[in-house]
């Protein structure tokens, strides 16, 4: 077995315990802490080498306790699961670079990087994991540490923030043991491959199909809170503007995405296969399958969520809020193709709508990684990111100003930045697919995406310069901004290796028989 399989998980586990171990020595704890964040990136980078989504793509199962599947426990690393393993490795260690600067000492010292690194352990469980109660698990890794670094200033706004994500994904977590549990109850498995495996031929293996769907349908809600998708939104700006900058970054970047991956996971590689009633007599919900059944409901909260964070960023008075509520905004953007997809009688158009999600999500890590790092630096610089006490920024730090115009038009959607090429993906897959409205709905996400940071552009950082501003400190972390911005550009003018990578990706989701064979062997293809 292929031992690198493991490595994303144990290195940050192993760097989260030495942290613990050498905290009485910050400079100690911090370089410690630094060195792991550099050895993920690296046994990520290696991983990614042995799947080689740009070349003969596979993909590598480990049967933990050489238990094989679908008994024991299974990681499985394919193009999929490294695309974002490389998207989180690279906003994990620039967020954890910019935190040694950013969090104070005494906040270093007592948590922060044991509970950093075993939030990362929990993402590196998600994506790597091959069966749906471990996908449980890992999410709780992840969630339990998130938690304490939203509540980490220990404020009543943080405290009420952290409180409400607390109870909600609480909630949602109950709700997807039920799932989990009704599902093996129902279908005898858990192990993602046999789980597709038996799904295709449901009558064979003594399978209901619609206790499945219902089962299937609280998976989705769960993964749709966790995601920030509407109307499960309202704990986004609250959590992400309590947070500290860098960990603000990390939930917009990489836990959200988490969600994403297990709706692209479970529902276009495991539950695809299960052929349902056309319509169950429930208006407006079709096809005969459950991916089909579950697009309008992707497609509604796509919209609402594009319409209502992009609505809710106009309105916003400071860098914070406007951030959070762009993040609403911009998952809908990744969600919305996911749902022209699930419709697509055709695979080409299925693996152009997983392409696109992949690409905008890795660019919607990316810039707002940045922006929210952005906005960490100008508050450690001013104290304040309220509009009414900024202005002129650009004339006082035009460094930190560069790089945060550089996310917005990455995010706008402006070439050669990351962001025109994941936008353009999304309209490509509307047109292609003759979804007119989906169309105008990115359009008009599109326009609202404009206006709010024309008017953050405009009221915090053109114009004359204001006191706080004037007497403001330097900024933290400006090289670490400056490499982000610099990456963004870099991923739009070497495009073309990401796009191969992102549709072996893809690929690797809708080709649902080679997930199926590398994991349970040749006899269940």
């Amino acid at each position: 077995m292929n031992q690198l399989v493991i490595e994303p998980l144990l290195v940050p586990l192993v760097t989260a315990i030495l942290t613990l171990v050498v905290r009485r020595y910050s400079t100690v704890q911090r370089g410690v802490s630094v060195l792991g964040g550099a050895a993920y990136v690296a046994v990520v980078a290696l991983l990614w080498t042995d799947v080689d989504p740009l070349g003969a793509a596979r993909t590598i199962p480990y049967q933990l306790g050489n238990w094989p599947a679908p008994f024991g426990i299974t990681l499985v690393a394919d193009p999929l699961s490294v695309f974002m393993l490389g998207l989180a490795a690279i906003v994990s260690f620039a967020a954890l670079v910019f935190s040694v600067q950013y969090v104070d000492e005494f906040g270093q010292r007592l948590s922060y990087h044991p509970l950093y690194h075993f939030m990362l352990v929990g993402v590196s469980g998600a994506f790597l994991t091959g069966d749906i109660f471990n996908l449980f698990v890992w999410f709780e890794v992840m969630l339990m540490s998130s938690y304490v670094l939203v509540v980490f200033y220990s404020g009543p706004q943080h405290t009420r923030a952290a409180l409400q994500y607390v109870v909600l994904n609480l909630i949602g977590s109950a709700v997807m043991l039920l799932a989990i549990g009704g599902i093996y109850s129902t279908t005898g498995t858990l192990n993602m491959a046999d789980l597709a495996h038996r799904l295709a031929n449901p009558a064979a293996n003594s399978i209901t199909p619609l206790p499945v769907l219902g089962l299937s349908a609280l998976l989705f809600t769960v993964f749709a809170l966790k995601s920030g998708l509407a109307p499960f939104q309202f704990w986004v700006p609250p959590a992400y503007s309590a947070a500290p900058a860098p960990v603000s970054a990390m939930l917009a970047g990489v836990v959200k995405k988490v969600g994403i991956y297990a709706i692209i996971r479970l529902y276009f590689t495991v539950f695809s296969w299960l052929s349902i009633p056309d319509g169950l007599g429930l208006p407006g919900l079709s096809g005969t399958s459950a991916l089909g059944f579950f697009a309008p409901v992707m497609f509604i909260m796509a919209t609402a969520s594009i319409l209502l964070g992009g609505l809710g960023a106009v309105g916003r008075d400071d860098i914070d809020g406007l951030l959070a509520y762009s993040s609403i905004g911009q998952v809908g953007f990744i969600v919305l193709p996911l749902a022209i997809g699930a419709t697509a009688g055709s695979e080409e158009i299925q693996i152009l709508a997983v392409t696109a999600a992949l690409i905008y999500s890795l660019n919607h890590a990316l810039a707002k990684g940045l922006l929210f790092l952005a906005s960490g630096s100008v508050f450690s610089s001013v104290g304040s990111t309220r509009f009414a006490d900024l202005g002129g920024l650009t004339r006082k730090e035009p460094v930190l100003s560069a790089v945060f115009f550089v996310g917005a038009l990455s995010l706008i959607g402006i070439p050669p930045l990351s962001g025109f090429f994941g936008k353009f993906l999304v309209f490509r897959t509307a047109g292609d697919a003759g979804a007119s409205v989906a169309l105008a709905i990115a359009l008009l996400g599109a326009i609202l995406t404009i206006a709010y940071f024309s008017r953050a552009w405009n009221r915090g950082f053109w114009g004359a310069v204001s006191p706080m501003v004037e007497n403001g400190a330097k900024p933290t972390g400006v090289v670490v901004l400056a490499g982000l911005a610099a990456l963004v550009l870099l991923v739009g003018i070497g495009f073309d290796p990401v796009l191969r990578a992102a549709e072996a990706a893809a690929g690797a989701a809708i080709h649902r028989q080679e997930y199926i064979q590398a994991v349970l062997g040749g006899g269940a293809a």
